[in-house]
């Protein structure tokens, strides 16, 4: 069976990149000990877009789906959206399902078909 791979694609307005990365910083741990989970990375953009991507990979779908249904999730976005409303102007950009200092949130699903590292 082929691991999947979701990215969950950020709409992140300018100056509200710090913001983001410091809210997943605090949700760390939160997506680590779920059953299927593979890997995590949040990825910056350098040129050319204002789109962060949050790769994750999982062993099945269905253990993506087990996560998205799942307390650790809905408590990890619940926590977002407060830091949000308690950050006042400089984090006031709408939360809803965009994830934290996001306008919006779109999800891109792969299937891993190769898979090369270093060395191997």
């Amino acid at each position: 069976m082929s691991s999947v791979v979701k990215f969950n694609v950020l709409t992140v307005p300018e100056g509200a990149g710090a913001t983001l990365e410091e809210r997943f910083s605090k949700r760390a741990g939160l997506v680590e000990n779920q059953p299927g989970f593979e890997e995590f990375q949040l990825l910056r953009p350098v040129e050319g877009t204002d789109k962060y991507l949050v790769y994750t990979r999982w062993r099945s779908e269905e253990d993506f789906q087990n996560w998205v249904g799942g307390q650790a999730f809905k408590h990890g976005h619940a926590q977002a959206a407060a830091d949000a409303q308690k950050g006042g102007a400089e984090t006031g950009h709408g939360h809803g399902h965009g994830g934290p200092a996001a306008t919006n949130s779109e999800i891109w699903g792969f299937e891993v078909i190769q898979h090369v590292k270093a060395g191997g």
